[in-house]
């Protein structure tokens, strides 16, 4: 998908724009040496963690503006905006650790019966996406890993994510998609 070195660009990029928001309450501009390859449209979300546990996580599961454009607003909107924390103080901001992760193009997961599920999901590689009517949850591939979960568990927590019961994978009105993630630190 893109250089590491784009992706540690990403990364020093979501950081000024909190960092710039902090001080002014205004978005900063793109960056005129932006490298090419972040002008792409790509989905992207911005990881905040304080101490090792989650201070706010915001993202665009679907590419709808370019890389660069999508990491400043996304950055911003996981400091001010996550509905689970308080905004960010500006006293947190050392405390931080920042994680940009660029996704793939979501794909739904054709199956003929649910249980196929279980063979099409590779934990550590693919996130998830489910959305039954207006419901909608997403959690990112890395978070599988970091909480031990199995296929199963994993497409249970991403229904509870969108509001649903936590079989509602099993559900046929139920679609799926799945999609990988660069991530960078």
């Amino acid at each position: 998908m893109i250089s590491e070195e784009n992706g540690q660009y990403l990364v020093e990029v979501a950081k000024n724009a909190i960092a710039t928001y902090l001080e002014t309450g205004r978005r900063p501009f793109i960056p005129e040496d932006c490298p090419e390859e972040l002008k792409e449209e790509l989905g992207v979300f911005v990881t905040l963690n304080k101490k090792h546990r989650l201070r706010g996580c915001i993202g665009y599961p679907e590419p709808v503006k370019s890389l660069i454009e999508s990491t400043i607003d996304v950055a911003i909107a996981a400091a001010f905006d996550d509905p689970r924390f308080p905004e960010l103080k500006k006293e947190e901001y050392g405390d931080l650790e920042f994680e940009v992760t660029v996704l793939t193009q979501p794909e739904l997961i054709e199956i003929a019966h649910p249980n196929q599920y279980l063979n099409e999901i590779e934990i550590g590689r693919d996130g998830l996406i489910i959305q039954k009517g207006y419901a909608r949850g997403l959690l990112l591939p890395q978070v599988a890993p970091e909480n031990g979960f199995s296929v199963e568990e994993f497409l249970d927590h991403t229904c509870m994510k969108a509001g649903i019961s936590a079989d509602s994978w099993m559900d046929e009105s139920c679609d799926v998609y799945k999609f990988q993630g660069q991530i960078f630190k």
